[in-house]
């Protein structure tokens, strides 16, 4: 048996979406098991499966360099602050 990751899309959105998963002893299977279980009720017109045996998967410490930089997600704070000063500053 493997393990495979069901993904979705509908037509007219962008990307795929995560369904679930399933097991199948074979892909023939898990394509009838995830068309069965999963598009019911016309929830995507295409399906992606994906054995979870082929994901690569990055480790903490690969990951770990780049959790650090605030200046990537920011909510515009110190702009406003310093848009602010300089108004303040020319009154």
């Amino acid at each position: 048996m493997a393990t495979y990751e069901v993904f979705l899309k509908k037509d007219g959105r962008d990307e795929f979406r995560h369904a679930g998963a399933l097991d199948a002893a074979n892909d023939d299977l898990a394509l009838v098991l995830a068309r069965e279980s999963y598009l019911r009720r016309a929830e995507g017109n295409r399906l992606w499966l994906v054995r979870r045996d082929n994901l690569i998967i990055a480790g903490e410490d690969f990951v770990e360099p780049n959790t650090d930089k605030p200046h990537r997600h920011h909510d515009g704070s110190a702009v406003a602050a310093h848009r602010k000063a300089t108004r303040e500053s020319k009154t």
